[in-house]
């Protein structure tokens, strides 16, 4: 028979067994992911630098909880808004390389989202063939939807002049 002292026990134990949206991961698990997002990383450096600012587009969560921030200021503060920017800039971007260092880490939180840090090079020439020669470090968060990974929100940092 059920009497209301057993009602806290009872909601806990409901509630560690539902079925939550976080997912665990398994340390066999966390190799692949480690893999799979070192793989869209390539591919995005890749995609970048063969297809110039475009290609960010592609890479970048169409969704409202999606942000970018650069230098201590939020550039994009959702989607809709990358979608403009990058439009904006890739008008102005003759050719593009993007390359990650050999330092980028992945830190796997689920089996759909880890987070990816690294440092970066990158060289642009503009469309007056003005070109610019920047390195940093990036971290972004990586949710796979669909089979695909994307970023789901990204910073950049540049670094200043050495010391």
């Amino acid at each position: 028979m059920f009497t209301w002292r057993w009602a806290p026990l009872a909601g806990a134990l409901v509630f560690a067994a539902w079925p939550g949206e976080a997912q665990s991961i398994t340390a066999s698990r966390t190799a692949g992911v480690e893999d799979s997002v070192r793989g869209f990383a390539r591919l995005v450096a890749h995609d970048v630098s063969e297809e110039g600012p475009a290609a960010w587009r592609r890479y970048f969560a169409d969704t409202p909880s999606f942000f970018m921030a650069s230098e201590g200021r939020l550039v994009f503060p959702d989607s809709a808004s990358a979608i403009a920017g990058i439009r904006d800039f890739a008008r102005t971007i003759q050719r593009m390389e993007l390359q990650w260092g050999d330092d980028l880490r992945v830190d796997p939180l689920t089996p759909d989202l880890a987070v990816m840090a690294a440092s970066w090079h990158e060289i642009r020439v503009g469309t007056g063939g003005e070109r610019v020669d920047q390195r940093g470090f990036f971290t972004g968060v990586v949710e796979r939807r669909e089979g695909r990974w994307r970023f789901r929100d990204a910073h950049w940092s540049v670094a200043g002049p050495e010391k």
